[in-house]
């Protein structure tokens, strides 16, 4: 693929996540619109919108290249953008990570018998991590110096034997659990986000077009954790009913050709369903008809 296929200034070079953030990133980018198609041996997916050329690189690169400019914009988590120091617009935070809609924490842990308790404990001590400068700041602004390498990887494994404490991104905690590793402080709680090189931010064209996919993104997010509820009820029970619904705003109601009836329809949270399901029933709904959702616009 030539990544100058099209004039300058029709085209926006984007920058996407190989590896633990591409499933979930194509997945919310599927449903705000754009749909792209990455091949097994190729980091060039194609994308049905002739304005749009992706590469596929590790998140932790992809702050860098937005900053030179190599990218036009990218999604990473903000950690990156701070570790590699990248000067960069945050247009978006995308609440959203390889497995859950919860920030990733980059922790500070040791072995479960290890004494070490306090980041003070880790004066003069040895730390393994893949975000060296984030650790250094963090120690930094407690007061403590350490020795701080580099980790190539499987950091969860490298102490005690190799080093005193680690830290390492954690989701939902279970690598640490499973290595039995202790939590001793929390360096930074990190959200991906939607980053833009400054001087295509001031590129007319392409702000219009980063804005929109941040909408369309945002919208497919508000949507992952709500669906839509249609029903029939009494006209005469609607007011009771309606008082009861826990919509975004107020609900649909709609008359239906039998005037004695009507249509209601509303948002709400998924969770919520299993429990306002048999109510609406006690209500006098009837029909009632979910449905999934793939953007919610405010």
């Amino acid at each position: 693929m030539n990544w100058n296929t099209q004039p300058e200034g029709q085209v926006l070079k984007v920058g996407l996540p190989k590896g633990s953030l591409q499933d979930a990133t194509l997945k919310y980018l599927a449903k705000a619109g754009f749909a792209f198609s990455v091949s097994l041996r190729s980091y060039f997916p194609t994308v049905d919108d002739d304005e749009i050329q992706a590469i596929m690189i590790r998140a932790q690169e992809i702050a860098r290249y937005v900053h030179d400019g190599v990218f036009d914009v990218g999604i990473t988590g903000i950690d990156w953008v701070k570790e590699t120091r990248s000067d960069v617009v945050e247009v978006s935070d995308l609440m959203y990570a390889k497995a859950t809609l919860r920030p990733v924490r980059w922790v500070l842990a040791v072995p479960e018998a290890s004494p070490i308790k306090t980041v003070q404990d880790l004066q003069g001590k040895r730390i393994a991590t893949e975000v060296v400068n984030l650790t250094k700041d963090f120690l930094a602004s407690k007061g403590v110096e350490a020795e701080i390498e580099f980790s190539w990887g499987a950091t969860e494994v490298k102490t005690p034997s190799l080093v005193d404490a680690i830290v390492d991104a954690t989701e939902t905690g279970s690598s640490l659990r499973a290595n039995n590793l202790r939590v001793v402080d929390t360096i930074i709680s990190s959200t991906t986000r939607l980053i833009a090189n400054k001087k295509s931010w001031e590129d007319p064209w392409k702000r219009e077009k980063i804005e929109n996919i941040a909408l369309l993104l945002q919208g497919a997010l508000a949507a992952e954790t709500k669906v839509g509820l249609k029903m029939n009820v009494a006209a005469t029970d609607v007011d009771s009913l309606v008082k009861k619904l826990p919509a975004m705003k107020n609900p649909t109601v709609a008359p239906l050709y039998d005037k004695q009836y009507v249509a209601v329809e509303i948002i709400v949270e998924e969770k919520t369903v299993r429990e306002l399901i048999p109510e609406l029933k006690k209500l006098g709904a009837s029909d009632i008809i979910e449905y999934p959702l793939n953007k919610v616009i405010p």
